[in-house]
């Protein structure tokens, strides 16, 4: 089979060759987008990363595509629909590094509760005053977890090793694991109020896009902290900084934004072929001004980025492509 690699490191790309010569390997540090798919559009298989966005424009560029290999857990950026439609398996990689992004979401827990880049940046500059570092235990505190699967529960496990309280909300609540992990389960709106910090562990679905805006952070204790290491479509990015602005939450760690893409290349944005509409523009400026909040912390979609999970993800996905070749696919989501 012809197989398309997007978005790959140099070491990547030679990992990818062992598909070879059973199969015909091309590989790319490009994303797949309606401006690049012309040059694979002999391929069979494509494996993209999370900024390619596949939607029925670009998959209808690939008429001879019978598998997208995703090297990612979540498949929100591929359109499952068309997939389906047009007899094209799509596979995904369910379980990377659980311990890695929930190792993720205490570095950026800890940053903000420490003022961590502050202190930092002072003592970079000579400046080893305390004045406006004074920071909070985690010991004691109440976290709220949404979402418990792997990486949800992963998070708890670390939390309770700091002596934090867990309530958690999940549409399938598993109460016999709450049990054995000592955490509990409230509603939504239960938890939001309980917490004093708020992590999210939930994919992007229509259910949950926007799920926290005004209602939710008015819910949310004073002074409570949020952390996102999901999908930044869940989090109203403008009800963020509403929140923050007035000071009902303290801070957050953010890892996700909503269009991640469209912050990298804003050229994007003014292109002739960009419909207007794609754009949440003020989504977009919130999203700058959130980048410029002392007590927010950005990362760039790095909770999954260690040595190990990296190489266990495209292990995975080598593995995927290899038993869809066999006629035996696995990790099948369409």
């Amino acid at each position: 089979m012809k197989v398309a690699v997007f978005e790959t490191d140099q070491w990547e790309h030679e990992a990818c060759l062992r598909l070879q010569p059973e199969h015909a390997v091309a590989c790319t540090r490009e994303p797949l987008t309606k401006d690049t798919v012309a040059q694979y559009a002999d391929a069979e298989v494509v494996s993209p990363f999370v900024y390619s966005k596949l939607d029925a424009g670009v998959l209808a560029g690939l008429p001879n595509l019978k598998l997208v290999a995703t090297r990612s857990t979540g498949y929100d950026h591929i359109d499952l629909a068309w997939c389906r439609a047009h007899g094209v398996a799509v596979c995904n990689v369910p379980d990377y590094g659980d311990h890695t992004v929930a190792e993720h979401v205490f570095a950026l827990l800890l940053g903000v509760s420490r003022h961590l880049a502050e202190a930092v940046e002072r003592t970079r500059r000579g400046n080893f005053s305390q004045g406006g570092l004074r920071g909070f235990d985690l010991h004691g505190k109440v976290l709220g977890v949404i979402g418990t699967g792997r990486i949800g529960r992963r998070v708890i496990g670390i939390a309770k090793g700091f002596g934090m309280d867990v309530v958690a909300f999940d549409v399938r609540p598993d109460e016999t694991t709450a049990q054995e992990m000592g955490f509990r389960y409230a509603s939504l709106d239960a938890a939001l109020a309980e917490a004093d910090v708020v992590t999210l562990h939930l994919p992007a679905t229509p259910q949950t896009i926007g799920l926290l805006s005004d209602r939710e952070f008015g819910l949310m204790k004073p002074g409570a902290v949020l952390i996102n290491t999901a999908r930044g479509n869940i989090v109203d990015v403008s009800a963020l900084v509403r929140a923050l602005t007035s000071g009902h939450i303290r801070a957050a760690g953010l890892d996700v934004l909503p269009h991640e893409p469209v912050i990298r290349e804003e050229a994007q944005i003014f292109r002739a072929e960009a419909s207007p509409e794609a754009y949440d523009l003020k989504a977009l400026v919130a999203n700058h001004v959130l980048l410029r909040f002392p007590n927010v912390i950005v990362t760039p979609h790095t909770a999954y980025n260690t040595d190990g999970a990296i190489g266990r993800i495209l292990e995975t996905t080598l593995h995927n492509i290899e038993a869809f070749a066999r006629g035996e696919p696995q990790n099948t989501i369409a």
